[in-house]
């Protein structure tokens, strides 16, 4: 998640030319593929946390960070994409420029699916320039990959299409995710039937937050923590400060998941949640100690599964 507002002004205006790469063989997936499952699959959390190693490992041999221009965010990048290639997606590389660096988004899109409707599950891949950013926000963007990972393993058929999506620069104030969307055209922005929205999701301390903005999205969040017996929030700690805010500003349908931040966690979370009361959500936020060990494996793996939900759930 961005630093506070202030941080905003100092990238705003440092967006510059753009350039798109496409690459990775699109296989035949959308001809050959099964019936669509009626649910969605389950999210090994094994699977995403060797995508927080792999992430780990990247930070630790780039400075120990992978941070908006840096070699260790585009190693991420090219990690995540490597991955998407293989499994069939169409990706592309959105090249944009912010403080006097070079930034970039990864767009992934499965083939099939109504052109007109397309449904977006997207996280920022950056960290800040203090550590490797694992829970902020490699959590949210090894949950992506895993989910875009899962659609491809079960040749899923959606009614909609599908589009995932790793923004950079977010910690500069939004910076890759606003140079998507303002690049869209009043078309493009009208045929995206909703974001969902994946920043830090794996906090030490979690809690269970939900973003309070469509209700449909909403609701198809707190039906699935509802179904596993897990009470929710909404969450206000980051509103308006991650990468659906652009979106909601462009009149799209927005939704996401969080855990929490440096705030601190009430007596009442804690009896609700299990956590320790008097404690930040996450201490290590935007710290070197934003490591894999910053992670908690249940809320990791329950906000995965719930991830992967409303992607099959939205994209019906």
């Amino acid at each position: 998640m961005k630093l506070s507002v202030s941080a905003r002004a100092v990238a705003a205006g440092g967006m510059a030319t753009a350039m798109l790469l496409t690459g990775g063989a699109v296989a035949d997936a959308a001809s050959s593929a099964p019936s669509r499952a009626a649910a969605a699959p389950d999210i090994p959390v094994a699977n995403v946390k060797a995508h927080l190693s792999q992430l780990q490992s990247i930070a630790t041999a780039n400075g120990g960070n992978r941070a908006h221009g840096r070699a260790g965010y585009k190693a991420s990048l090219d990690y995540v994409k490597a991955k998407l290639d293989a499994a069939g997606y169409t990706t592309t590389i959105q090249q944009f420029t912010a403080s006097g660096r070079t930034g970039y988004n990864l767009i992934a899109d499965w083939p099939g699916g109504d052109a007109n409707q397309v449904v977006m599950a997207g996280s920022h891949l950056d960290s800040v320039s203090s550590g490797a950013g694992i829970n902020d926000n490699g959590s949210g963007s090894a949950a992506v990959l895993e989910a875009a990972l899962a659609v491809s393993r079960a040749q899923y058929k959606p009614t909609k299409h599908l589009r995932f999506a790793w923004w950079g620069a977010e910690e500069l104030g939004l910076v890759g995710s606003r140079y998507y969307v303002n690049r869209l055209t009043t078309g493009d922005r009208s045929r995206i039937s909703a974001y969902l929205n994946f920043d830090m999701i794996g906090s030490p301390n979690p809690g269970y937050f939900v973003y309070d903005d469509d209700p449909a999205i909403e609701k198809t969040f707190k039906d699935y923590f509802g179904g596993i017996g897990v009470p929710t929030e909404i969450e206000t700690e980051g509103d308006g400060r991650s990468d659906h805010a652009p979106f909601k500003s462009a009149g799209v349908p927005v939704g996401g998941l969080f855990t929490g931040a440096s705030r601190t966690m009430t007596a009442a979370q804690a009896a609700k949640w299990g956590g320790t009361a008097g404690r930040a959500f996450d201490r290590c936020y935007h710290s070197s100690c934003d490591t894999t060990a910053n992670i908690n494996d249940t809320a990791l793996n329950r906000n995965s599964d719930a991830l992967a939900h409303a992607v099959w759930e939205l994209s019906d």
